[in-house]
């Protein structure tokens, strides 16, 4: 059985880091896709970045420059560092997974029907 298991969200100055956690198990975590995705009240849900089975990684554009995602085979475990946050990064959160061996045909973050598993989410808030 997949679980997804997001943490590390938080409230935040804007300008300030997070880094975001998902505890992945039940699945071939080096072999996976990953990817995180946000969704804030009243607007659809985003892509923000996702890393394929070769560990090539690919960003929203909002987010490039300031986001790292990352994996950890040992600990199975994907992170999401935030740097410079902004006010427009408040969301909650998702770590979502794809079973199987896959690779990013172009550096797009996927659609979120491309993931199969979905954690609960975590929230980040950011003030000014």
């Amino acid at each position: 059985q997949v679980q997804l298991v997001e943490s590390g969200g938080g409230s935040v100055q804007a300008g300030g880091s997070l880094r975001l956690s998902c505890a992945a198990s039940g699945l071939t975590f080096s072999r996976d896709s990953m990817g995180w995705f946000r969704q804030a009240p009243g607007k659809p849900r985003e892509g923000v970045a996702a890393i394929d089975s070769d560990n090539q990684a690919a960003y929203a554009d909002s987010v490039k420059g300031r986001f790292t995602i990352s994996k950890d085979n040992a600990k199975n475990t994907l992170y999401l560092q935030m740097n410079s946050l902004k006010l427009e990064d408040a969301a909650m959160y998702y770590c979502a997974a794809r079973l199987g061996r896959s690779r990013f045909s172009n550096l797009l973050v996927p659609a979120g029907g491309f993931f199969g598993y979905w954690g609960q989410g975590t929230q980040v808030s950011v003030s000014s």
